[in-house]
């Protein structure tokens, strides 16, 4: 009898994003270099997917293609992709998680018809109210996880609580961070500031036991450093913080480029410490980090930036098969049990329901 794994079965929405499958398949071809044991289905348009797919051998010969005459475009609206996508690549993707033909779904396409397609279709995990987006930047120290990055605007205290576990699992389980550090996002860190709901939501990471270390609020200009391995906010608050980290950097590399342009003297700089400017380059590049997980989904999807390149969507890929080949979904439904059977939790006046 074989002892061969069954291949981890990655549905792509080829059609997503703002190229199409001149990326996402490109990007899945670049992919196989770093996972093994996998098969792709990919959902869109067949001619446009096996122009390039005939590129790439070795991703054909693992490959299905399955025709759709239709693609979310960027700028539609949710509720309008609701009604009239049933057809469209990004449905049939994630259909065939809910169908059990995937074992996970990546797509580069508009973020809140996919947030709300796969919130219908997948359903959230036993225990969990709302899922998250939660993507992974680089600090000082290791990588620090943060969510929710714009699924959710506005979030009780159950909803921050259930964040930080959804985190705080995803830190342990993918990033193989034993004792996660989780703070909340907060306009200070003395225990009166913020809204009632962070307040809240402190007060019950404080008195509970999950797998991680509550260290308490944390200050927006305090995540580069690395002072905490999973920091949790409102959808509101987090997208805005993360685009300005981005906004931040591509300054800063614009600084850089025009101060060594600046005179024959910095440009010989420049050559001196070229190596160095390429790591550095290389330990902020946003395509490395590339892949929002839709954390808290009975089932996992991944989103892609829609302006990314091939190397930023094949990371997007490798992020879904990680959390599939971890079990991310399992060990979350377990905590999440514990997490609401603790007597600390239920007194704070929230339901168990």
């Amino acid at each position: 009898m074989s002892d061969k794994k069954e291949p981890i079965k990655i549905a792509v929405d080829a059609m997503g994003g703002d190229v199409g499958p001149e990326v996402t398949i490109t990007g899945a071809a670049m992919s196989i270099k770093d996972l093994s044991n996998v098969r792709f289905l990919f959902f869109g348009n067949e001619d446009s997917i096996k122009s390039v797919l005939k590129k790439y051998p070795e991703l054909e010969s693992i490959s299905d293609v399955h025709h759709c005459d239709y693609a979310i475009s960027n700028d539609e609206k949710p509720s309008v992709a609701l009604r009239t996508g049933r057809q469209s690549s990004m449905r049939l993707a994630i259909n065939s998680v809910k169908e059990g033909f995937a074992d996970c779904i990546v797509s580069a396409g508009n973020t809140g018809a996919l947030m709300a397609m796969s919130k219908m279709i997948l359903k959230t995990l036993p225990g969990i109210h709302r899922p998250a987006i939660a993507s992974v930047f680089p600090t000082k120290g290791e990588d620090t996880v943060m969510l929710d990055l714009g699924a959710n605007l506005i979030c009780d205290e159950e909803n921050l609580t259930q964040f930080a576990i959804l985190g705080t699992v995803y830190s342990r389980v993918v990033k193989n961070v034993v004792n996660p550090r989780v703070a909340l996002l907060n306009i200070g860190s003395e225990d009166m500031k913020g809204h009632e709901e962070i307040r809240a939501a402190s007060a019950i990471l404080s008195a509970v036991e999950f797998p991680g270390k509550y260290i308490g609020f944390i200050e927006a200009d305090d995540i580069p450093f690395g002072k905490s391995d999973v920091v949790v906010a409102d959808g509101f608050t987090g997208n805005i913080a993360l685009k300005m980290a981005e906004g931040v950097a591509k300054m800063t590399g614009k600084f850089l480029k025009d101060a060594f342009n600046s005179s024959l003297m910095s440009k010989i700089g420049y050559l001196l410490s070229r190596k160095s400017i390429l790591s550095m380059k290389d330990r902020l590049d946003p395509r490395l980090y590339n892949g929002g997980m839709f954390l808290g989904l009975n089932g996992v999807c991944v989103k892609s930036h829609g302006g990314t390149d091939e190397l930023g969507f094949s990371n997007a890929i490798k992020v879904a098969a990680d959390l599939v080949e971890n079990k991310f979904n399992d060990k979350v439904a377990k905590e999440i049990e514990q997490l609401m059977s603790q007597e600390s939790f239920i007194t704070q006046g929230l339901s168990k329901e």
